[in-house]
């Protein structure tokens, strides 16, 4: 049988402050096509359906017209949802009931059975083929926090993380599950949405998942009878351990002007009985570029001069223009840099999202370190025009010492 990998949608972000809905909705009619097109079984969606817990009603509308579209348009579809990090898990399983009509299984939280054991039956779910006949099974566990996985008691010498263990724990017990149920030519999938030992992260727009101080899990929690891992959470398709079968497929967009260069894609996985023939990268059209200029920081002249020489094509469409990051290197604080940057982007087709600032290298080596009762004889203004220098390497100049020492007694006066 043949399913798609997908994972990290997060419908309903915003690119500071810019909303990203018709971007999602161009993913998601490229998607359809694309399954349709590649006559795909099965559809794996790993986690980080929404960008937050709780997702305004236009981007919750976008999945679920996606999934009945899709239903319609392939009719022998299955799909499988699990939650991520950045999901509400009972949210996203509040419409389980209506989603099972249409094949699609989804998975928020770690269920439980009456007496309070993990209830391992529910967290195994079949994958079948266009034929209707049982091609494989799928763990579908979706992302663990401390309090979903089996409680592991603490080795003596400390070493052993019961957070991980449990982790680790659960995946063979719902494999062991899986093995059960499995008949000859059915294959092992596993879903996960964690972030693995080796893993490249994107720092921009990634949440971190540190728990206890614990961050990555190592790839042995996947089983030699796992035939594919499909995880999600982090934004850059890639191996794990260098083990083509375990496999982050990506982010469909990029989430952030630090994944301009990422290779967004899903995964287009062929099975022949219990093991994997082929994995296949689909890559994924981009609605809206993101522009980085300069690609380094410049110093303003420099800039303004690349931004009169930028050149795109027109267009009456708003959610069609280019997103843009303009990166200035300063050598002191400059008041006016948007409204200076504004007008030199007067008539482009471009939206303005950020603004990245940075200093130009000081040869300062520094003031030596101040002891707490040398702080504490300092008054603010002379914490402000020593924090200047530090960061300047010059005095402040005095129209901002002015507007500093206004300031402080404007505050001074109302806590008076």
């Amino acid at each position: 049988m043949r399913f798609i990998h997908t994972s990290d949608w997060h419908l309903g972000q915003t690119l500071h402050h810019f909303e990203r809905g018709t971007e999602h909705q161009h993913f998601l009619d490229w998607l359809i096509n694309t399954l349709e097109a590649e006559q795909a079984e099965g559809l794996l969606i790993c986690g980080d359906i929404f960008d937050n817990a709780n997702p305004s009603a236009a981007s919750q509308k976008q999945l679920y017209r996606f999934l009945q579209q899709a239903k319609q348009r392939i009719p022998h579809l299955n799909i499988i949802l699990i939650a991520g990090n950045h999901d509400s898990p009972g949210r996203l399983e509040a419409p389980a009931p209506l989603l099972a009509s249409l094949d699609a299984s989804v998975t928020g939280f770690v269920p439980r059975q009456a007496d309070g054991s993990i209830d391992i039956a529910r967290l195994v779910v079949p994958l079948k083929n266009r034929a209707g006949e049982l091609a494989a099974w799928c763990l579908a566990i979706p992302f663990l926090r401390p309090g979903d996985v089996p409680r592991m008691e603490s080795d003596g010498d400390g070493k052993a993380d019961p957070y991980m263990a449990g982790i680790a724990l659960l995946y063979r017990q719902v494999l062991e599950h899986a093995l059960t149920l499995r008949q000859p030519g059915q294959a092992i999938i596993a879903l996960g949405h964690c972030h693995m030992v080796g893993g490249d992260v994107s720092e921009d727009s990634e949440r971190r998942i540190v728990i206890g101080g614990t961050e990555a899990l190592s790839a042995g929690i996947f089983d030699p009878a796992i035939a594919y891992a499909a995880l999600g959470h982090l934004h850059l398709a890639q191996r794990v351990a260098k083990q083509d079968h375990l496999r982050y497929c990506g982010s469909p967009l990029p989430m952030s002007f630090a994944e301009i260069g990422y290779p967004h894609q899903v995964l287009r996985v062929d099975l022949d009985g219990e093991r994997v023939a082929a994995i296949t990268a689909l890559p994924i059209p981009r609605a809206v570029e993101l522009l980085r200029i300069p690609k380094q920081p410049a110093p303003l002249a420099d800039v303004l001069a690349a931004l009169a020489a930028l050149d795109l094509p027109a267009t009456d469409e708003p959610q069609q223009m280019p997103y843009l990051e303009v990166r200035v290197r300063l050598d002191a604080p400059e008041p006016g840099l948007r409204a200076t940057i504004e007008a030199a982007l007067e008539g482009k087709p471009v939206r303005l999202a950020r603004i990245d600032t940075s200093m130009a290298a000081s040869n300062s080596v520094g003031a030596p370190a101040l002891s707490v009762d040398e702080l504490d004889r300092l008054q603010p203004e002379d914490i402000f025009n020593r924090l200047y220098l530090s960061k300047y390497d010059t005095e402040a100049p005095a129209p901002l010492q002015a507007a500093f020492a206004e300031l402080l007694l404007g505050a001074t006066g109302e806590s008076a």
